[in-house]
């Protein structure tokens, strides 16, 4: 693009997205977090980037080998996003090893957690590490001679492992190379002896120590760290397997053997080490990352967590009960008197786990029907959902394969909950169900009364302690008829229908909202109010981003919060300049979707499970769906005015696709969302049982002192 081109009316996805990452980076960085809490950030990161080389890194290398040319919105073919993205990602990277070295070790030594390198030892923790290398670590791991490239191990993915360079052998020139695997999941701290704190030392750094007694009678020249990502973007062959689930275990089996996409390496490794294993996993130099400190830095998540050092950790926020849901009645009865709202994790997920597990042992249920996109590993609604079936309810568990990374753990699933007797769904064929509703029907004295409950996020009670969702709990009878048709639609070949109230993709979702946000730059042009505010994890669809783009024209407000990608440019004279978008990083994970429109006074709130993105909109089973209930529509209006406000942990987006901290004005006053959010929650906690007290306190007599 020359210097005289208006720049382009979209940001490049992947750009976008490390600059999402950068931003959870930023909290790493961030003084006024607690350590640990900033190391946590800081693991984020990294596991954030393995995702991200294994998927979009990896698609877009395939795309370059078939030579695609192809310019995506922003302007870049896949060659120059392969470089674009390189160039940022060796930044990050640096910043990353700046946060850990520079900043949170020499903080967390102070604070009396130290790591400890094979120099630093006592004399006392030397000998603790001789017996642990003697009784952990060199009877279980294996060097493996590698005598030629092609000869090179089939390594883990994501996984450590040692290169050792020998001496070359009598009467030759060349170095020899050997490859110590450690495997996928090795104990990677080791704790020492101290007289206070806690001090730790690395398996790698404890093998270098004695790496020659791996090599007996042989010359240790180097012993190399390194680390490989292999491309995961590969997708089930749907008309070529048998079956869904068979070719998802072949997708799985496919990705223990695909091409590396990045090579991480001590920086210390030799150049001819460093050529050797270039050569032999087959990594270009733009994607060889060297590190000058640890590798896999996503392994000091479980260093965050460990036990004590509470002043260098969050002030805990258990989550709250919600004022609405009586603990001690039945959740059929407490919904029948009212929807109910519940924003996770401020409120407690136990409701929605209580209400399917008071559904499997409710002998008037008949049926119950759910979508499973991730689950926890000992999830209670799976085990309540083989309780039912047991007992003879009839259970209908649509179980997502396609669910990325958990493609194994859903897998299991399957299987478990089909020899429990329930009817198991593996997804719908051509596209990837990230719906969440559950449908109880349960007969009554009245006659057949529908359950439903919509969320924005997954049925899993852990994570819903670390995301930010809402779901709602209704037995609206228009919602549950098209909860059902939807089931049936996808279950079935039922042919998709014009619902009552919701819109699923990918048939009506991105209608709905193109007709919606046309609908507020009508208003608008006929000089009445317009206002659209929107919460989503990303936003890449060119037609959304277009009618935001008409709206803005328009005149119309528009408010979004956009957690990770956004393609969108926006405060673009006459293109976007009433266009705000910020985003927030905060200790709990943003998560859910809620959109908001201003037709004429009547406001509009929906919530969803689909971002605005491509994939969502074309290729996946997703809901958009009213909040009718004046309360919880009310509710969910204050969160996204909220996120407007949030000047500590918001950063709004400028039109040079750079992100700007918002601070607090004039008046110094401050808001932050998540803790204003929780701070509402313990104070409708606290009225809540300020209530129940006076309703249950005991009837005194006149007269009689207390």
């Amino acid at each position: 693009m020359s210097e005289s081109s208006p720049p382009p009316k979209f940001f490049n996805r992947e750009l976008s997205w490390l600059e999402f990452n950068q931003r959870v980076l930023d909290e790493a960085t961030d003084e006024s977090l607690p350590l640990l809490e900033r190391l946590k950030f800081l693991a984020i990161t990294s596991s954030n980037l393995d995702e991200f080389f294994m998927v979009r890194v990896g698609g877009l290398q395939m795309l370059r080998e078939r030579r695609g040319t192809r310019r995506d919105p922003a302007g870049m073919t896949p060659t120059q996003q392969l470089k674009a993205v390189s160039q940022r990602a060796h930044q990050m990277v640096a910043d990353q090893y700046r946060c850990l070295l520079d900043q949170l070790e020499p903080g967390l030594a102070g604070a009396g957690i130290q790591r400890v390198a094979p120099d630093q030892l006592t004399e006392h923790q030397e000998s603790v590490v001789q017996k642990i290398f003697d009784s952990e670590v060199f009877p279980v791991y294996t060097p493996m001679a590698v005598h030629a490239e092609d000869e090179f191990p089939l390594l883990i993915n994501k996984s450590l492992n040692i290169c050792v360079r020998l001496a070359p052998a009598e009467g030759g020139e060349s170095p020899r190379f050997a490859i110590l695997p450690f495997g996928a999941a090795p104990v990677r701290f080791f704790r020492l002896p101290a007289d206070e704190g806690y001090r730790y030392i690395l398996l790698e750094d404890l093998v270098s120590l004695f790496i020659g007694q791996f090599f007996s009678g042989e010359t240790v020249l180097e012993s190399v760290p390194f680390r490989l990502t292999r491309n995961a973007d590969m997708s089930v062959r749907e008309d070529q397997a048998p079956d869904l689930l068979t070719g998802m275990e072949e997708v799985l089996d496919a990705r223990k053997e695909s091409s590396c996409v990045r090579l991480e390496v001590a920086q210390s490794c030799s150049p001819p080490t460093l050529a050797f294993l270039k050569s032999a996993l087959g990594v270009g130099a733009d994607y060889v990352f060297p590190a000058r400190g640890p590798l896999d830095l996503s392994a000091w998540m479980s260093l965050s967590g460990i036990p004590g050092f509470d002043d260098l950790k969050y002030e805990p926020w258990p989550p709250r009960k919600s004022p609405d849901v009586d603990p001690t009645d039945s959740m059929f009865d407490t919904i029948q008197r009212k929807g109910i709202l519940l924003s996770m994790p401020y409120e407690s997920f136990e409701p929605v786990v209580r209400l399917i597990e008071q559904a499997a042992d409710d002998p008037g249920v008949l049926a119950i029907k759910i979508i499973l996109y991730r689950t926890s590993r000992n999830s209670p609604i799976v085990a309540a959902l083989k309780r039912a079936s047991e007992s003879g309810k009839h259970v209908t568990a649509l179980v997502e394969l396609k669910a990325r990374f958990d493609e194994a753990r859903n897998i299991g699933w399957a299987k478990s909950l089909e020899q429990a007797g329930v009817q198991v769904i593996y997804g719908v064929k051509g596209l990837k169900t990230h719906a969440k509703v559950c449908i109880i029907i349960r007969r009554e004295a009245h006659g057949i009364q529908r359950y439903v409950h919509f969320a924005t996020g997954n049925y899993n009670e852990v994570t819903a302690k670390l995301y930010c969702d809402v779901g709602f709990l209704t037995c609206d009878e228009e919602l549950a008829a098209d909860a059902t048709s939807f089931f049936n639609a996808i279950t079935g070949y039922s042919v998709p229908q014009q619902y009552r109230k919701i819109a699923a993709a990918p048939f009506s979702l991105r209608d709905k909202l193109l007709d919606l946000i046309d609908g507020e730059i009508d208003r608008r042009k006929r000089g009445q109010r317009a206002h659209i505010m929107a919460q989503i994890n990303s936003l890449s669809d060119p037609k959304l981003i277009h009618a935001l783009y008409r709206a803005s024209k328009a005149g119309v407000r528009v408010d979004l919060n956009v957690r990770g990608i956004c393609c969108l440019r926006p405060g673009v004279p006459e293109l976007s300049e009433h266009i705000r978008v910020v985003s927030i990083l905060d200790r709990y994970l943003e998560h859910a979707r809620i959109i908001y429109f201003y037709p004429g006074g009547a406001e509009l709130v929906y919530i969803s499970s689909a971002d605005w993105m491509q994939r969502n909109l074309d290729k996946r089973v997703e809901l958009l769906v009213p909040i009718e209930d004046a309360p919880s529509r009310q509710r969910l209006i204050a969160v996204l005015k909220s996120y407007t406000r949030d000047n500590v942990k918001g950063r709004k987006l400028l039109a040079d696709g750079t992100y700007q901290r918002r601070r607090p004005g004039k008046d110094g006053r401050k808001h932050r969302h998540q803790e204003h959010l929780y701070r509402l929650a313990c104070e409708a906690e606290k009225t809540l049982e300020q209530s129940q007290r006076t309703v249950f306190r005991p009837h005194r007599a006149a007269g009689k002192e207390e």
